[in-house]
């Protein structure tokens, strides 16, 4: 393989523009095509990168023997389709996420991509967040405490999706940080959800996850909030972190407070004993580094590598199986379902 990784974009719409920047500031990346249906983005994308070819047939991509891999950022419904297409003709793939709609198609685009040798990654940008290492380093201390419960909100007014509901769109981000900073995969779901655009999906969901050791998950999703949150906050016996992805300088903030049972045995009826502790909040520093570049660069050391990225196959397919419990769930009014 060359020293410069020839690649390819499907997809030039909401996430598209900012993978082709990021490919051209690479030094060992070239982003030699991009192929977009429609007619707009593909203009768009022709007068910001005129000297990459530009195609609306995926069959262009394909018949380029030159490509050694693609990312797909497209809409969910059709990842399964093309990334098994990619696959098939020796493409190693990146893949936008969720990786698929269904276990099947995540597991059969896992074993394809092992049984050629092919790197294949999700593209879950969260995890290569400093902020949200930061985090998990925090939750990883000792002074943190023992866990209790985490907590996200992903709010804004859109953008709304037409092949899937908001779960799918903006809940995998938070399941994937739960999961990391955990490093627990959740044993059951239960969400409620509700389809205020009148767009035939649910376009608001409230989410509950379960996992080991009693420590529960709970996300709000949303594309009808007129204000645009993006938090997560861990809570544990002896300090609480919060992440909140909309303030760059203060993105991590620590609060030394927390409450823990003291005497698990009352005193007096209704009276328990509280350790309270308190103490300052701390902002610790964070690396400002792009989430985005983070992930295409261990995209392309695991190709240069040949090893397995840190958003691998395993990862988006133990995500889309929370993912589908959710639904289920959402299906039967809140009843728990078990992630399988």
């Amino acid at each position: 393989m060359a020293s410069v990784l020839r690649v390819a974009l499907v997809g030039y719409g909401y996430w598209g523009p900012n993978y082709a920047r990021v490919l051209n500031e690479l030094a060992d990346t070239e982003l030699v095509a991009i192929c977009e249906v429609d007619p707009g983005k593909l203009r768009r994308a022709k007068s910001r990168h005129s000297r990459t070819l530009a195609h609306t047939d995926i069959r262009d991509v394909l018949e380029d023997k030159s490509i050694e891999a693609v990312i797909v950022s497209t809409p969910p419904s059709t990842h399964y389709e093309l990334a098994r297409l990619f696959l098939e003709s020796g493409r190693h793939v990146l893949l936008e996420k969720p990786m698929a709609l269904n276990v099947g198609h995540c597991e059969e685009l896992g074993e394809l991509a092992e049984r050629k040798g092919l790197v294949l990654m999700v593209g879950y940008t969260f995890l290569y967040n400093a902020g949200i290492r930061k985090m998990k380093e925090c939750i990883g201390s000792s002074d943190f405490g023992r866990t209790y419960y985490l907590h996200s909100t992903r709010t804004n007014l859109g953008p709304v999706r037409h092949d899937v509901n908001a779960v799918w769109d903006l809940a995998p981000h938070d399941i994937s940080i739960f999961n990391y900073l955990l490093d627990q995969q959740p044993s059951w779901a239960s969400a409620v959800g509700s389809r205020i655009l009148q767009s035939g999906r649910e376009d608001v969901s409230f989410i509950t996850l379960g996992y080991p050791d009693g420590v529960v998950g709970n996300i709000h999703v949303s594309w009808a909030d007129p204000n645009k949150v993006r938090e997560v906050v861990a809570v544990g016996s002896r300090r609480r972190v919060v992440f909140d992805d909309l303030k760059p300088l203060e993105q991590v903030r620590i609060f030394e407070k927390g409450v823990s049972v003291g005497d698990p045995m009352p005193e007096t009826f209704g009276e328990f004993k509280l350790l309270v502790r308190d103490g300052d909040i701390i902002s610790p520093k964070v690396e400002a580094r792009e989430p985005l570049k983070e992930q295409c660069n261990d995209f392309v050391a695991s190709i240069f590598g040949n090893r397995k990225p840190f958003s691998d196959a395993a990862l988006g397919t133990r995500i889309t199986r929370a993912l589908i419990a959710v639904d289920a769930s959402m299906r039967e009014n809140g009843a728990p379902k078990e992630v399988i």
